[in-house]
Formats: structure tokens, sequence, C-alpha cells
């Protein structure tokens, strides 16, 4: 008997491992499956990599190909994991708990077959990524973007225009395909709805027939999926949206407390039947009317009356008594639910108007997620808690509602202003996928002034940037370096360079002096240059141009620079207090000569004036401090077509500098106290050659120059000011040895 009972439970034993052993290969299969949901970008927008030739969304346009083998990533990079779109949306709340369910497909209201179909649609290829899908091999030379020549007879919208216009003024643009790392399409790829007038016919073959296609690698595509599938017929107002500059952010200095007329305001369509029809429905539970205005309505398509409810008739007798702009501008927070669209141009529209944009729907992947930080911008909720969201926007504190609506106008003034901000951030974030190396950190994305202006390629590291000193607690370095323009001979030692040399020397924060030789003479032998305390280099300039005052040369070891011309005229004094006001302002050109800018109405463009007025929104570079990242930025942020036009002129090099500072800054330049009498001096008497001041096309060269800049950024940038800065007893009647910058005092 014992041996009979030992051998049932070996027997019973045996049977549950072998039933433990078939629940673990189902669990290990379902696990092996997609299981993630699919995310698609709320903002219209979008790149994707094509690496499976062309993709469209819908069941009856699948395109595939079998991905060849590429050359493997340089083995000293490390690789680097793109996002897989597979993280779930986080609560309200920062640091609240997840809840795990099921993926959500974006799609709520089809059969299983359907779901199946749609999954195994997005899922087939998802191993061709990136990392696997990508010929790095191109990019070895630099980040480049070549695009094909627009084919006979093809028709481009303004929107597609736009960003094509928006790719060949920046500094990526190639004409050269072999030296392009990326590759835009000619052919408008915009708008796929085969009903739509834009609609591109027989694209397939079209693009297949280009010579570097190679299956899309290398690929950049955009397209506006303007609905969700199966139906995109619906317009995303691209249109309207400007190539450059575009409208300002609606946060005004005075917002405090930050506090609006209205808690929570939405007012757009609900949807009876079918795609996000859920959330827009159960809107009215939370509508109380007073400071949470919820207004939908049914009254839109052609059968709306067939699937009419019970509250149409009121919902939209509500829906008009409200302006939505009103609404927008004077709410605090501004619900953007799920729609039928796969993004919503409604975010946009919040992020403008500093209404922090609560976002329902889950599966959206917000734009640009994988650099910006959305938390400090927005209310991240899910569906499923939408009768929690009028308490959770309650308990936001007043300090927070004003850093989230400050971080809305700086995202949207940052990256979503205008077309151009758009498809420059796109290239940003591939190039630093790219060099991973040599990539920005979410610091430089998700702080003022953004990762546009922040340049990898000069330093990964943010306490190099002047504008991040502040935000790290840096100061920056004790000593200056001096730069000297110098295009014509030096003439004796009485030159106004040569005094100029030796005033700068005895400051006792000038670490060295450079001086730069645009001359056409022959560079003067060592011993005609004065001798000084510091160390004197002298730069022979290979291309003698106005633009290469501004190159980065390796020799500038010191954050400040002091930009010298050669006719300068400076004491030691207003050098050492200019340098002090400068330690305080590193971000802003801090100097002398001060000029400004105007409307002139009645040519409806840009004048620029010399006058001594009480107002300037210019510190000219002859005689100024900045950063040194200002050089670096000067020579590879600004489009080669601006530089030659400067070098063609050999003028304007000063404004232009201005221009890029006050576009990084939003801030106008700080001007310091100098003698009344200063003014741009012509060359000593004798010599046989004048200052560029002196042309008389100077004066008008410049006025052209202020609407070609502005024309560049799309806006003007110039701010102006009333501030100047004075030493402490300034002209106050003490006595002059009381003061600490006498020099200043008798001038």
């Amino acid at each position: 008997m014992q041996a009979k009972k030992r051998y049932l439970l070996v027997s019973v034993g045996a049977g549950l491992l072998f039933l433990i052993y078939l629940w673990g290969l189902q669990i290990g299969e379902f696990q092996q499956q997609p299981y993630q949901y699919h995310q698609f970008p709320q903002y219209p927008l979008y790149h994707q990599y094509h690496q499976q030739e062309y993709q469209y969304y819908r069941q009856s346009k699948e395109v595939y190909y079998q991905p060849q083998p590429l050359p493997q990533r340089n083995p000293s990079r490390p690789p680097r994991h793109w996002p897989e779109s597979t993280k779930l949306l986080e609560p309200y709340l920062e640091g609240g708990e997840q809840e795990e369910d099921t993926p959500q497909l974006h799609h709520q209201h089809t059969s299983p077959r359907e779901r199946r179909a749609i999954r195994d649609n997005i899922y087939k290829n998802k191993r061709c990524r990136m990392e696997t899908c990508f010929d790095f091999a191109r990019c070895q030379s630099g980040f480049k973007v070549y695009i094909y020549p627009q084919q006979r007879g093809s028709e481009i919208s303004e929107t597609y225009k736009k960003i094509l216009t928006s790719i060949e003024e920046s500094r990526f643009h190639t004409t050269d395909p072999l030296r392009a790392c990326l590759f835009i399409l000619a052919v408008d790829t915009l708008d796929r709805d085969q009903l739509s007038v834009q609609y591109v016919q027989n694209i397939r073959s079209r693009i297949q027939n280009l010579p570097t296609w190679n299956d899309g690698r290398n690929h950049l595509i955009f397209n506006l999926y303007s609905g969700t599938w199966p139906d995109y017929t619906e317009d995303l107002g691209f249109e309207d949206h400007p190539l450059k500059g575009g409208g300002i952010g609606y946060l005004t200095l005075n917002d405090a407390p930050p506090s609006r007329k209205y808690q929570l305001v939405f007012k757009g369509k609900r949807y009876l039947t079918g795609i996000g029809s859920e959330t827009r429905n159960a809107l009215y539970h939370i509508h109380n009317g007073e400071d949470i205005i919820l207004l939908t309505t049914c009254k839109h398509g052609k059968d709306w009356e067939k699937h009419k409810d019970s509250r149409c008739d009121r919902d939209n007798e509500d829906y008009s008594k409200f302006d939505y702009q009103e609404l927008l501008h004077n709410s605090t927070f501004c619900l953007v639910p799920r729609g039928r669209r796969l993004g919503s141009f409604r975010f946009l529209e919040a992020l403008q108007a500093a209404c922090i944009p609560v976002i329902l729907s889950n599966g959206w992947e917000l734009p640009f997620s994988e650099v910006i930080d959305w938390r400090k911008a927005a209310i991240i909720g899910d569906e499923r808690l939408l009768l929690q969201v009028p308490s959770i926007t309650r308990s936001v504190g007043h300090d927070r509602i004003l850093a989230l609506r400050q971080q809305t106008q700086f995202l949207w003034d940052a990256y979503f202003s205008s077309i151009a901000k758009i498809v420059l951030t796109t290239l940003e974030i591939i190039q630093d996928r790219v060099d991973s190396l040599t990539s920005r950190n979410r610091l430089l994305w998700n702080s003022l002034p953004g990762g546009l202006y922040a340049l990898p390629q000069y330093s990964t590291d943010a306490a190099q940037f002047p504008f991040y000193y502040a935000l790290l607690g840096k100061s920056p370095s004790q000593q200056f370096t001096t730069v000297i323009h110098m295009v014509t001979p030096l003439q004796s030692q009485i030159s106004p360079v040569v005094k100029l040399i030796i005033a700068v020397a005895k400051s006792k924060f000038c670490a060295q002096i450079v001086v730069l030789w645009n001359c056409d003479k022959p560079l003067p032998p060592r011993n005609k240059w004065p001798s000084t305390s510091v160390p004197l280099t002298v730069i022979e300039g290979q291309t003698k141009t106005m633009s290469s005052r501004f190159f980065p040369h390796d020799a500038i070891i010191t954050d400040a620079v002091l930009s010298l011309d050669e006719d300068s005229v400076l004491s030691t004094n207003e050098v050492d207090f200019a340098f002090t006001v400068w330690q305080s302002f590193p971000e802003r050109i801090v100097g002398y000569p001060a000029r400004s800018h105007y409307w002139d109405s009645s040519r409806s463009r840009w004048g620029y004036t010399s006058k001594w007025t009480n107002e300037y929104s210019m510190v000219l570079t002859g005689a100024a401090f900045y950063h040194r990242y200002y050089h670096y930025l000067f020579t590879h942020y600004i489009p080669a077509s601006l530089l030659t036009m400067v070098d063609r002129m050999a003028n304007c090099e000063d404004i232009l500098m201005n221009f890029l500072v006050s576009a990084v800054t939003k801030q106008p330049p700080i001007k310091v106290t100098q003698k009344k009498q200063y003014k741009e001096t012509m060359m000593t008497q004798g010599s046989k050659v004048s200052s560029r001041w002196a042309d008389p096309d100077h004066f008008a060269q410049r006025q052209s120059c202020m609407n070609a800049f502005s024309h560049w950024l799309g806006f003007m940038p110039l701010v102006h000011s009333q501030m100047r800065l004075d030493p402490v007893l300034f002209r106050d009647q003490v006595s002059i040895l009381r003061k600490k910058y006498r020099d200043i005092e008798r001038l």
C-alpha cells in the first residue's frame, strides 16, 4: 500500500509539473507578442523613417519589404535605444502610482478581427528601427539634408512648400546628394486622403524610381494624418501656420496671481458614434456652467440629426453662448480630450494661450516627447479618471500654475510657433540620434533658450553656455580675451590701435590680446607691435572677410570676449567697468556705442538710426563684451547666404550679431557709461585710408541689413531699452578720491 501511495503521489506531481510547463509555454508566447499599444504623435506634423518603403495606415495600402543588412554603427559609439512608445501616460500628479492595464488600440470601435489586422499591420516590421535600418555611414562627414529636385508636373501644397523652404534656408541643406545624411522628397506627401484635391497619385512608383531611394533608408517623410483610421478627412488647419516667426504667446508679465476667470474649459464637437465618442460624451458630468465650462455640439456632419440624442438640443444651445477665443484666453486649464484625429490642433492653441493643457487621450504621443518633458507644461491624465479632473486641477497651487504656464510659452515659442521651428526641431532631434556622443541633454531642450540655440557641437555641458549660468549657479571666468579687428596697416607706434592695445593690456582682468589681421598688407614684424604685460597673438585671416571677426578661434580661452575695432577709443577704467557689468549679465552684449531701430511706416520697413536718444536696441561690437559661445553660434548657426551678404558689403556684421544674441536671449543689450562725445573715429590725420563709417553707402547698407536679417528670423528680435549702467557715485558731488573709476569721471 505504501508503494502504491507513493506511486500515486509521484504521478500526480508529474502531472502538475506538466501542466505548469504548458502554462509557462503559453505565458512565454503571450509575452513575446507585441502587446504594447501604438502611440501616434499627438502633433500632426510628425516625422517617420520609412525604411519600409512607404507605409500608409490603411489596410488597403500595406507595403512592406524585408530589411537588408546595413553597415554597423561605429563600435566606439554606445548603442542608443530610441523610444518604443510603450510607456503608459503618467497620471495627473507626479510620482503617483500607475495602474497597469491591457493595451488600447487607437481605434476602439472595431471588431476583434479588425483589431488583429491593425496590430499586425503596425508591428509586422517593428524590428526595423533607426539603429538597424539607418545607414549611419552616410553621416560621417556631417549632418546634411538633401531635397530632391521637383518632378515635372508635380504640384506642392503651400504647407509643404513651407517645409521645403525651411530646410533650404537652414544650415543643414546641401545641393550635393553625395554629402547628404538625410533625404527629403520633393513629392508632396502631406495629404494622403484619396478624396483630397492635393492627393498625389502613384506616389509609390514615383519615389521608388529616385536614384538614392534605397528602400527608404535615411529618408524623412512628412505627413499630416488628419483624422484616424479609417477616416482621414478632417483639415488640421496648418495652411495658416506661418513659415517663420509665428504668433507670440499670450502670457503677460503682470499675470499674478496666475488664476483666471475659468478653471477648466473645452469647446468642441461631440461624436455620437464611433471614434472619440466616449470621453466627449461624458464631459457633461463635470460641467458646472460656472468655472468649469465644457461645451460640446452634435451639430456637425451631414447626418448628425439621424444620431442625435436627448442632450443634443441643449448642448447645441449652450455651445453658441460662449466664444472659443474668450474661453481660451481666460481659463487656467484647457481640456484636450480624444477626438477623431491622431492629434489635436487645440493642444497648440492652448500652449500659445498659456492655458495649461489637460490631456485626456490614452495612447497619444505628445510632440517631440523624446526630448521635451511635458510634465513641466501640461497635466497628462487618464481617460478613465474623467470625474477626478476638477479636483485634480483645483489641487494645483499658484506657484506650479505659474511655472506650468511659463513653460507653455517657452515651448510654444521655441519649437511650435512656426513651420520652420517645427522642421528644424525635427532635424535637430535626428541629428542628436545620429551622433549620440554630441547630443543635447534634457536640460538644454527644456530650458531657455532651448535646443535650437544650444548647439551640442560646441559643448554638451550646459555649464558652458552663458544662458544657463544662473540656473546652474555658475559664474563666468574672471578674465577676458581682447579681440581687435584690424583692416588697415599698422602705421607707427602712435597709431590709435597701439594706444588701444596699451590701454586694454593695463586692465587687471585682461588675460590676453588677439589681433585679427584682415588687412591686405603684409603682416608687420613682431618688433612693430607694442610691448604688453599680457600675451599678444596676431592671427592672419585666410579669407579676410568681415564675418571672420566672429570666428571661434581656439586662441580664445576665456568665457568673455572684448570685441574692439581698431579705431575704438577706450580707457582702462572704461574697460574694467564694462567687464564688471558683463559678469552680472554674461548672456548679453555689454558695451559702449549704442544704436536703435524703428519701424518706418511710410516705407513699411525697419529703419536704423545712430541718433543719440534715451533709447537703444543695439550695442555695436566695435567696443563690447559678450560670451565666446556667440562666436561659435554666429559661425555655425547663421545661414551662409547672410554671411556672404555681410562679406560682400563689408558691413553689418555687428548688427547681425545683435540680432542673433537678442533672438537667443529675448532681451536687449546693456549700455554702460561712456563719454558723451564718443563716435566712431576716422583714421588719424595723414592716413590715406578712411574708416568705413565715412562711406556714404555705409548707412544705406545698414538699413537694408535690418530688413534682410528680420526676414531671416521671421520677426524683429531687437528689444528697446532705456537702461544705462553707471559706476557708483558717478557724477555725484563728492570727492573724486571716493570714486573707484575716476578716469570715467574725467572723460
